[in-house]
C-alpha cells in the first residue's frame, strides 16, 4: 500500500474529530457556562530520508518525510460568555477570572456553571448544581441554605459571599469532564483561592456559553472540505495500486 492512501487516511480521522469537536460546541451552544474547544492540527512525520547513498548523512543533514496529518491538541477557549439575566434566585454568573467549587461522587471539581438549585436533607438544605453536585465555600464546605421545613422559605441574603471562587495558573490547562465541569492537571496547577479584584458574582444571573456560532459553521464548512479532499487522496492512491497491480500481471 502506498504513502499516500496512509496520508489521506490520517486526513479523514483528523477532520472528522475535527468535526466532531465542532458539532459539541454547537450543542452546547446554550448550555450555561460551557467553554468552546478549538482544535489543533500538526503534520506527522514519519521517517528520515537519507539521499546520500555514498555516505551515512548526520541528523540535522537528513530530510524527513511526511505522511499525514494529525490533531494534536484540543485548546479550552476561556474566554467570557455573555451574561443572561435569570431571575431565579439560586443563579449566580461570574463576571472576570474564576470557577465555582463542586464536590461530585467524592471528587472535587470547578465550573462556571452557576445554575444552582437546594437538596432538601432532613430539616437542612445545601446549595447543589441542577446534576446534584455539592456547591462548596472557599475552605470546600458543602453550603448550607437557611430554610424553614415548616413554610418551605429559603433565605438567600448574602449567599453569594459563601461561595467559594478558584482560579488557576493556566485555566487553558484543565481537563473536562463528562459534566461539563473540569479537574486540575499538571499543566494548569493547583487551584488558588480567586482574588476578588479578578471577579464580580451577579445574582439571578447566569453566564452564556462562549461559542460563536458563526465561527463554528463555517469550521464544519472547512472540515467538510477538507475531509473530501482526504478521501479524494485515499481513492486516487486506491486507483494507483489497482493500476499497478494490473501491471504486474
Amino acid at each position: 500500500m502506498n504513502t499516500a492512501f496512509y496520508t489521506g487516511a490520517s486526513g479523514l480521522r483528523a477532520h472528522q474529530n475535527a468535526i466532531d469537536i465542532t458539532s459539541h460546541n454547537l450543542v452546547n451552544c446554550n448550555t450555561y457556562g460551557y467553554k468552546a474547544t478549538k482544535p489543533e492540527f500538526r503534520e506527522l512525520l514519519y521517517s528520515k530520508m537519507d539521499i546520500n547513498k555514498n555516505r551515512e548523512l548526520e541528523d540535522d543533514e537528513q530530510v524527513l518525510s511526511g505522511h499525514g496529518v494529525m490533531l494534536s491538541n484540543q485548546d479550552l477557549m476561556f474566554t467570557q460568555g455573555a451574561l443572561y439575566e435569570s431571575g431565579y434566585a439560586l443563579d449566580y454568573a461570574i463576571a472576570g477570572e474564576g470557577l465555582f467549587a463542586i464536590e461530585r461522587n467524592g471528587s472535587i471539581e470547578y465550573t462556571r456553571n452557576g445554575s444552582f438549585d437546594l437538596s432538601i436533607e432532613g430539616n437542612d438544605a445545601y446549595l447543589v448544581t441542577c446534576d446534584g453536585a455539592y456547591v462548596l465555600d472557599e475552605n470546600y464546605n458543602r453550603i448550607q441554605v437557611p430554610y424553614n421545613a415548616g413554610t418551605n422559605v429559603i433565605n438567600t441574603d448574602g449567599l453569594d459571599k459563601k461561595l467559594g471562587v478558584f482560579n488557576f495558573s493556566n485555566l487553558y490547562g484543565l481537563r473536562r469532564t463528562n459534566y461539563e465541569s473540569f479537574q486540575p492537571t499538571d499543566i494548569s496547577g493547583e487551584p488558588q483561592i480567586a482574588d476578588e479584584g479578578d471577579y464580580n458574582i451577579y445574582e439571578h444571573s447566569l453566564e452564556r456559553s462562549n461559542v460563536d456560532v458563526a465561527q463554528e459553521f463555517a469550521d464544519v464548512i472547512v472540515s467538510q472540505k477538507a475531509y473530501q479532499f482526504s478521501a479524494r487522496v485515499v481513492t486516487t492512491a486506491d486507483e494507483i495500486e489497482q493500476v499497478a497491480n494490473s501491471l504486474r500481471k
